[in-house]
This record gives C-alpha cells, sequence and structure tokens, in this order.
C-alpha cells in the first residue's frame, strides 16, 4: 500500500483518528503509540491506537481527499458503517478519486 487513508480507535479514549500516509499504516500506527508527533498531537492522549480501517489509495493526495469526507462527516457512526458496509468504502474511493 502506497498510500492509504486510516482510522485508528483507542478504547481508551472512546475515540477515532483519521489520518492520512504515504508511509505503510502500521508504522504509522506506532509511531502515534509511541507519541513520534508530539506530546501536544490528538493522538498524544492515548497509546493503545488500533488499526480500525485501512483504504488504499491512487496516491498521496487521493488518501487526503479521503480524509477530508470521512472527517466532514464528523459520524462515529459513518466510520463504523464504512467499516461494515464495502460498497460505502467503494462510493467514498470513487467519489474522491478525482
Amino acid at each position: 500500500m502506497s498510500a492509504a487513508c486510516y482510522v485508528l480507535f483507542s478504547k481508551t479514549l472512546n475515540k477515532f483518528y483519521i489520518g492520512a500516509t504515504n508511509d505503510s499504516v502500521e508504522k504509522r500506527r506506532e509511531k502515534h503509540n509511541a507519541h513520534s508527533y508530539g506530546k501536544q498531537h490528538y493522538t498524544a492522549a492515548a497509546n493503545d491506537w488500533e488499526v480500525f480501517l485501512a483504504l488504499e489509495a491512487n496516491d498521496y493526495p487521493h488518501a487526503i481527499r479521503m480524509e477530508r469526507k470521512i472527517k466532514s462527516m464528523k459520524s462515529k457512526t459513518f466510520i463504523r458503517n464504512l467499516k461494515q458496509y464495502p460498497e460505502l468504502q467503494n462510493k467514498l474511493i470513487h467519489e474522491t478519486s478525482t
């Protein structure tokens, strides 16, 4: 996976984090858990982040568009449905591909 949009989940915080990367999603998760992005970063509040969902993107700008679309929904339900329904994932990927 060269570029991806990913969703992390922390059981401690009961919160999601949405991001985009050119790196592997697993490496990003490890960096978030190690607080590599600083103590003030959103993910620094916990160290139990797990990959909830990873969506392969055509390129990094596509990953950013998917990230923004998911964030704009402002909905945990949307994120859970995205994982549960592959057709919703396909729709998101298609809508953000251009």
